[in-house]
Formats: structure tokens, sequence, C-alpha cells
């Protein structure tokens, strides 16, 4: 018997969910494996979510969804689901991601200003019940993106028992500190603006399935120091001042060496992952992106508590190595 494909699969789903004859319109991929496809039937809108249950959670999508809905955000109400097959119908948000609202020359401060206030709210709640803890092993998986993916392709190599101890010494300082919902991906190109919602709820979430409890820096300097995106420092820094006075932060110093910590951390763990969907998966376009990433990655190593860090890249990573690899001389 031949097994059904993913497309049988999905036109099965779509027909017992009553979608079976609405017109598809597939959006551009991400750098997931999850796909998305806008569904119109006869004027009414839906978004399907594809995501391969073989390494996507829509489970997860589902849960985080349903506690960020209860307290007042906007994620999408979900119409229908196969959790089994990984097909999610969703409420369709449209259009008007922060990215596409910015390249139309809408107001940047008024949009990160709405990020940081649903963030500052965010914090200030309970985490969702049976979320895992975003870990020393998680925390270290990532971290080693950039030996495994980006120096692997330089053709460099270091001392990778030094360069774990470190970032566990590191990690150790985070753990310190508070926790809450950290939603992971928290940045322009996955949040909307909804024009019939007000306060918070206006800032439409889009990618929280993989969302952890973690220290509270992490969001908020996911949005700030945007892989994909210059964010002025001077805007940084009234975003960072609004959300301490909104969250009455007890200790600033504590935070800001946190914030330096996993600024570092995510940093390293893009450039690997940009550089993986280059060199495994086809993707070259995020490569465009390395240069930054490395401006903010060494910008992070400069706060003194990652000196020891910064002397390990500076030892095994010359400065001529810090740009794409194909690019490199």
């Amino acid at each position: 018997m031949v097994e059904p494909t993913r497309e049988d699969l999905r036109q099965t789903f779509l027909k017992s969910s009553g979608w079976g004859t609405a017109k598809q319109d597939a959006l551009a991929g991400d750098a997931s494996n999850r796909r998305y496809i806008r569904l119109n039937n006869n004027g009414q809108r839906a978004m399907l979510m594809d995501a391969p249950p073989a390494t996507e959670n829509v489970h997860s999508f589902m849960h985080i969804a349903g506690h960020l809905i209860a307290h007042g955000f906007s994620a999408p109400q979900i119409y229908d689901a196969d959790e089994t097959l990984g097909f999610l119908i969703l409420e369709d948000f449209g259009d008007d991601t922060f990215t596409n609202l910015l390249d139309r020359d809408e107001n940047e401060h008024a949009l990160y200003t709405l990020a940081t206030d649903t963030l500052a709210r965010l914090h200030r709640l309970p985490a969702a019940d049976g979320v895992p803890d975003y870990d020393n092993d998680r925390l270290l998986a990532e971290t080693a993106l950039l030996p495994d993916c980006y120096m692997k392709a330089h053709g460099l190599s270091g001392d990778r028992d030094r360069y774990d101890q470190i970032w566990l010494d590191l990690f150790a300082r985070v753990h310190l500190g508070p926790t809450t919902l950290v939603l992971r991906d928290y940045h322009v190109d996955i949040l909307m603006r909804l024009k019939d919602r007000f306060g918070v709820a206006a800032c439409g979430l889009l990618d929280f399935q993989d969302a952890l409890v973690g220290h509270p820096a992490y969001d908020l300097m996911s949005l700030l120091e945007d892989a994909r995106r210059d964010v002025d420092g001077d805007l940084q820094a009234q975003m960072i001042e609004r959300y301490h006075a909104t969250v009455a932060t007890k200790d600033r110093a504590a935070f800001d060496e946190a914030y330096a910590i996993l600024a570092a951390q995510r940093h390293a763990k893009v450039i690997g992952i940009f550089t993986r969907l280059d060199q495994r998966d086809g993707k070259p376009h995020y490569l465009k992106h390395i240069d930054r990433l490395w401006r903010l990655f060494e910008h992070s190593l400069n706060h003194p508590t990652l000196a020891p860090m910064k002397a390990w890249v500076d030892q095994y990573i010359p400065a001529d190595d810090r740009c794409v690899a194909k690019d490199c001389s």
C-alpha cells in the first residue's frame, strides 16, 4: 500500500475540517520546517500551519496559545487541530508584521514601545504550567552551534572543554535571577499589529511553540539586538528603561549582566544556525546577517563578566574569519 504524501494528509485534514474547497495561498518559508498556507473560503479566512511532527511540536503551540489568550494577549485562536499529524487551522492575523510596517515607514518608536510593553506585562505574570526550564543542557546545545557549524565551515577548531565550561560558569550567574515565560523568538518578524485591538492585545504573537521558563532578559534582548535588522542604540536604551520602569526591576546590575550573557549566547547560536541553513539546508539568504551578528556578539563580549569567553573567541576565531565562510580570504 502506498503511504500518503504530506500533501495528501494536508488535503484530507482540510476536507475533514470544512476547508477542503478553500483557496490556498502558501506564505514564504522561514528558518523552520513549518509551512503556513492562507485559506480563503468564500471570504472566510484562516491560516493553516503545517508542522511535520518529526521536527515540530503543535502541542506546545496550542498549550502556550491558550495560556497567552487566557491572560489577554493576542495569540491566534485555534479553530481545528490534528496534533498527531501536525496540522492546525488558526486565526489569520493578516499581513501587518512589524517588519512590513517598518518597511512602510510606520512609527518605529511606537511599534517597539508596544512590543516592550507586551513583554513587560507578560513578565509580571506566572509562567504557563508544564513548560520546561531553559536549562544548561538546552543553552549549551545552542552554543555548540558556533563551533559545530560556523567554525567547522571555516576549518577552525578550539578547546571545546574550555568553551563549554566558560558557558556553564556564565549560565550559573543567569540562573540566580528571576524566571518568566520566555517566548525565545521575540522580534519584529513575528510580531503583528492588530488594528482592531487595544493595549498589549494590539500586539499579535505568532511564534512561541518553543517557549521555555528562563530569565526575562532573554526576550527583551531578542527584540532589541535583532539578528535581522539594526536597532538604533538610543531606541534600545529607551525601551530598556521603559521595561525596567514598568516591571520595577529589583537588581538592575544583575539583570544587565544576564542580558549580556544571554545576548552572547543567542548571537553565538544564531551565527551557527544561519551558517547551517546555508551549508546544510541550501538557504543562503540568511548569510546576509552574519556581519551584523558578529558586531552584536563582539559587543556583548565586551561586558566584564564575559571576559573569559572573549579571550576564547579571540584565540580561536581570528578577526579575519568573522564573516561568511565562502567570502573569507
